[in-house]
Order: C-alpha cells, then structure tokens, then sequence
C-alpha cells in the first residue's frame, strides 16, 4: 500500500494536496449485468436517440449489454469530459462481481489524465461464486490486504468497496463486511459500503461495523438517495458517525424500479445535504453519480462524469452553498478519506 500521508491510485501514490475534486463513487470499467440476463446469449442493445430515455427510466432492466462499461476509448472520452467540467480525479468501486479491471483502469487514467482510484471487494451475494463462499473471513481480509499493498495485476487499490449489501442481508455478506473491517484495521483503509434498501438493515450493517472495530469516521455509506427516505432516518444515519453519500445526481426522475421508493431529483439531494451541514455534519458528506450503465454516458445521451461539476455545483452556489462547503465535499473529505493514515 502507499507509505503513509500518501493517496494510492492506479498510477502510484500521490500527495494528498495533488487530489483534485473528486468523485467519491463511479464505475469507469464494469459488467453489472444480472446474472440471470447475462446467461442469455442475445445481441446487445443500440442506445439511440429514440430509445436512450426510456432505457434510463427502466434502468436498462431487460437491455443486453446496457449495464456493460468495456470501451476503454469511450471511457477516456468520458473521462475527458470530465476534466473538461472541472473535474480532476474519480474514486472507482467495481469489484468481485462485476468484472473489475485493473491494467484497463491505469491505461484509461493514463491516456484521460484523471486521477483513479480503484476499490477492492465483493459485490452483493447474487454476483459471487463459490470461490468466495468456501473462503474464510481470515482468507478474505487477507485478499483485501494484498490489494491494497501488493496490488491485483500488479495494481494497487486505494479502498476497500464497494462491499455489497442485499435487502435481506445475507450471511455471505456479513463475512465480506467483516473481512473489509479486519482490512481497515489492518491498513486504515477507508471502506465503502453498498446498502441495504432496508433503512433498520443499514443501521444493523453499521452497528456491527462499529461491533468489530470498524472506523465510522472511515466507512462511507453509498446510495442514500434510495436508502433513506425520511428526515429523522437520515439523522439517525448521520448520528452513526459514517461518511454520507449521496451518489445518484444526474438521475433526475423519481421511478426506482428496483423497490417501491420515490428517487429525489439533483435539487432535493442537495436539500438533504444542506440539512447535514446544518445539523454539523459537514466533514462527513461526499457526493457521486455511480454511472454504471452506458446510457447515462454523455456521448450515449446521458449527463455523463462532468454533470457534476457543470451543472450540479452551478446549482450548489444557487442554492447558497459557499465555496469553503463546495471545496469541502469534492477536495478535503475526499482527501481525509484517501489518505492512508
């Protein structure tokens, strides 16, 4: 792993101060196909002007291919796009199950000029094989551990996630999480964790996090946009001591066809973190988009990487927020939570 006081990333460790504005939760190299769709043998979807809408609001639910990211050229496009909006470096958590890629990440970081970091871990309990399910918790953090200090490919990751959480939470899942604990205490590795859409399992998830030793201040909590629907639950969230991320901006309509849940659109998720600022919780807020189909890709028809900086800080200073709050979200908790202590 990095020496410490340093950031891993795909290209070697840099200093914190180097760390750009950053998103916490994206996908850049991905196949988080269901696997029940990917054992069909049907010919990919074509994204078009026609259909890219609707294959956005359904999620690609039944689109061969839509949930596929393999095109590095493409992702360096993107990517570019990124820099372009003002964006500078991107935290990248696919993991065992939905087909990381370690040398196509450093080629993708080196020909875009974007910072990656890439995570380690497993996914939620549907995508993962046997391999897993015989290993030992003790097996499992000691894969952890060697990403993060020897590396996969020769690749070292700079996180551990993002840990996958069903809704029931699964036994299986439980020995991923504890793994990840085991590994932060280990390196001090933040950890990002995919949750339950069940708020009580969530708040079952961090206690045992906080049980085992786990670091609150270092585990970050994905997808609260779907997770979290009434005020006083995401008090209660931030009152655990997690990192809170909201990471869905650039979906604007409120269909989730996954769990009966009405999705807020970029404006209200921005409502919800003035809230957390106001309640003090600002050192504890990171913000994302998790693209991880092509059709949110901005040269398929979607908003792409740079919405974030293009419109959705445009739209923070509209709505008040100051530059120290803005500075603080995309450059020093990312930086707090990058850094190996």
């Amino acid at each position: 792993m990095a020496t410490a006081g340093r950031i891993q990333t795909v290209l070697g460790p840099i200093a914190p101060e180097s760390l750009g504005p950053t998103l916490m939760h994206e996908h850049v190299l991905c196949d988080v196909t269901a696997p029940a769709l990917a054992a069909q043998a049907r010919p990919e979807v074509e994204i078009r002007l026609d259909n890219v809408w609707q294959l956005n609001y359904e999620w690609g639910a039944d689109a061969p291919g839509f949930h596929r990211l393999s095109d590095e050229a493409l992702s360096v496009a993107e990517l570019g796009r990124l820099r372009e909006a003002g964006g500078a470096a991107v935290v990248e958590l696919t993991c065992a199950g939905i087909r990381p890629s370690p040398l196509g990440l450093q080629r993708v970081a080196a020909a875009s000029g974007v910072t990656i970091v890439m995570g380690t871990g497993w996914y939620v309990d549907s995508y993962l094989d046997d391999t897993v399910r015989g290993a030992s918790v003790e097996a499992l953090a000691s894969g952890l551990i060697a990403a993060l200090r020897t590396g996969t490919d020769g690749v070292r990751s700079g996180i551990i996630g993002e840990i996958g959480c069903s809704d029931p939470w699964t036994e299986l899942e439980r020995k991923t999480l504890r793994a990840a604990v085991i590994a932060q205490k280990e390196t001090g590795a933040s950890v990002n964790v995919h949750p339950s859409r069940c708020f009580d399992t969530v708040l079952d998830m961090l206690g045992c996090v906080r049980r085992w030793g786990g670091d609150m201040a270092r585990t970050i909590v994905s997808h609260v946009d779907r997770t979290v629907v009434r005020d006083q639950d995401l008090d209660r969230l931030a009152d655990t001591g997690c990192v809170i991320e909201y990471d869905f901006f650039g979906i604007e309509t409120s269909h989730y066809p996954f769990a009966p849940i009405d999705m807020p659109n970029d404006a209200t998720r921005l409502d919800k973190v003035r809230r957390l600022i106001a309640a003090g919780h600002l050192g504890r807020i990171v913000l994302s988009q998790d693209i991880c189909t092509r059709g949110r890709l901005g040269g398929l028809g979607g908003h792409g990487y740079g919405h974030m900086f293009r419109n959705v800080v445009p739209l923070m200073r509209r709505k008040g927020f100051s530059q120290a709050e803005i500075d603080a979200i995309f450059v020093r908790t990312p930086r707090r939570l990058l850094t190996v202590p």
